[in-house]
């Protein structure tokens, strides 16, 4: 059996929540409801952020603003184990970071800007119907 893994778990809408989980594929796929795509996020090596590879395409609800994307559906926060090519447990430290970072702010950053791509969207549909 392969090591379990402290992480954190980030639903939309929801504070991200500690997990300690089986270090494997399967576990990851259903936490995230589908395949898996690895992400990192900008200007932190020391983590990968777990999400469905086809959240946006299957219609999963948007869940937090990355900075360069907004991730839709559940994802996990886990430690990378870049020498081993593989996934390790967060530390205390992390998940102490993390869940500030992705906490009640983030939410409704997230959505401020969803709320400001509609209005931008909707205002140019707006246009091209005036012309």
């Amino acid at each position: 059996m392969k090591e379990k893994i402290k992480c954190l778990y980030v639903e939309p809408n929801k504070l991200p929540k500690e997990l300690e989980i089986e270090n494997k594929l399967e576990t990851f796929q259903q936490l995230v409801d589908g395949n898996i795509e690895c992400v990192y996020l900008q200007n932190k090596n020391d983590v990968v952020l777990i999400c469905n590879d086809e959240g946006k395409i299957n219609g999963m609800k948007w869940n937090r603003d990355i900075g360069f994307d907004i991730i839709a559906g559940p994802f996990l926060i886990v430690g990378d184990d870049y020498e081993n090519a593989d996934f390790k447990s967060l530390t205390d430290e992390q998940i102490l970071d993390y869940k500030i970072l992705f906490g009640k702010e983030s939410i409704a950053r997230t959505e401020n800007k969803i709320t400001s791509i509609i209005m931008q969207n909707s205002k140019s549909k707006f246009q091209e119907c005036e012309r």
